[in-house]
């Protein structure tokens, strides 16, 4: 009897000390990975960050130093998207438990250095030689930026996709392959100049680490849409195991295309295809949708549920959608684009037919942003919870315990 009571006090001691009367959150958040998932776009790039800071503030009404970079395992971004990825995930150099940069934070950063990232070399057209900006204040900036931090080094998982031109294959620099490729931990500053080089725009970009040489040009040439690489980095990392997945994937806006009856296209030249910009556009369009459908069909469960949310404008004014846009009106107009955006309602792509449809009962794109708050507030909740209890000799449940009183027969 002795025994029995020492087990009582001893099993009763544990609940209380790892918090005996809290209660989990419920167990289907236990596996979720949370991914944020951010396009290319170019000084677009200021859209996403509009969304993005409402998500921050959803956030931070629950947690007053909440981050996002602490809500999310995974942040993966292309081009500018690579360059909103980083800001994101880098430590502050005065509290490395902060983000360099907050949301808001990089909505002022595209109003304060766009127009002089995208500062066009006077008289340059498309015949001459080399690239229409010389690329030299970017480089800067992101260099005096993120100076000699690693990738090894962020806050969270990061995901950033580039594209090699010598070797002529699609490099994605991931927190996930780090073990497995050392070179890949370069340094945030050449990762960020490197998916941001977008061809005829912004010059292809060299470095070199670990032994390995990297020829880089713009990640949207490999992803434009990064979510299914993000993705897919997860489910390797998980080896197969049941892995539930809450996605978030941001767009920079992209307008209408006006679309051609084949015998009308079958006498375009060579220079109004490349002129027009229709190439260029339906290779964009086609990658963008086709992540959709991959989603769709190979992971049809996140892409039918409220674990994924894809918040793009899909009917962009065409003055503001060019990438190198960066007067000082048009970022503010882009800007008010993102504040429009948040007012609007959920859109689905139907992979069928490729046009986005609204959502019933999904509100608008705030409300679901504010709803994605509170799920993201509620796993990472569980999480500590989780590990706090752990750590006091597992928390066993009283209800796990059998009654050290009870007699047996």
């Amino acid at each position: 009897m002795a025994v029995n009571y020492l087990l009582f006090v001893f099993f009763f001691a544990s609940q209380f000390i790892a918090g005996f009367n809290t209660e989990l959150p419920p167990s289907n958040h236990e596996s979720t990975i949370t991914i944020l998932s951010i396009d290319g776009g170019g000084i677009r790039g200021i859209i996403p960050a509009v969304i993005l800071n409402h998500l921050e503030k959803a956030l931070q009404v629950k947690d007053k130093e909440a981050s996002l970079a602490k809500y999310f395992d995974v942040i993966s971004g292309t081009s500018t998207g690579g360059l909103v990825t980083a800001m994101l995930a880098a430590p502050h150099p005065d509290d490395p438990t902060r983000p360099l940069f907050t949301a808001e934070q990089v909505i002022n950063f595209y109003h304060q250095y766009g127009p002089s990232i995208f500062n066009k070399t006077s008289g340059w057209d498309a015949t001459y030689p080399g690239t229409k900006y010389d690329g030299k204040f970017l480089h800067n900036l992101a260099s005096e930026l993120l100076k000699d931090t690693k990738l090894s080094q962020t806050l969270t998982n990061v995901v950033i996709p580039t594209f090699d031109i010598k070797k002529f294959h699609p490099v994605t620099f991931s927190s996930y392959k780090l073990n497995e490729v050392s070179s890949l931990d370069a340094k945030l500053s050449d990762i960020c100049i490197g998916t941001s080089a977008a061809p005829t725009y912004l010059p292809p970009y060299h470095f070199e680490n670990d032994g390995a040489e990297f020829n880089l040009v713009d990640g949207g040439v490999a992803a434009c849409n990064p979510a299914m690489a993000a993705v897919s980095e997860v489910m390797k990392e998980k080896g197969g195991r049941h892995t539930k997945i809450l996605l978030l994937s941001i767009g920079c806006g992209s307008k209408e295309l006006k679309g051609f009856d084949a015998d009308v296209a079958t006498h375009f030249s060579a220079a109004f295809w490349a002129s027009s910009g229709l190439a260029v556009g339906a290779y964009d369009t086609a990658a963008k949708d086709m992540t959709e459908y991959y989603l769709a069909n190979v992971l049809p469960k996140i892409h039918s549920s409220r674990n994924y949310l894809r918040i793009q404008e899909y009917k962009l004014d065409p003055s503001m959608e060019a990438m190198d846009n960066a007067t000082i009106a048009n970022i503010e107009n882009l800007a008010k684009v993102g504040e429009s955006l948040l007012k609007k309602p959920v859109l689905k792509m139907n992979v069928n037919t490729y046009e986005p449809e609204e959502k019933t009962n999904h509100g608008t794109n705030a409300e679901a942003l504010e709803k994605l708050a509170e799920t993201l507030y509620k796993i990472r909740q569980y999480r500590q919870k989780k590990n706090m209890m752990e750590k006091f000799m597992g928390r066993p449940l009283l209800k796990n315990i059998p009654n050290p009183f009870a007699t047996t027969s």
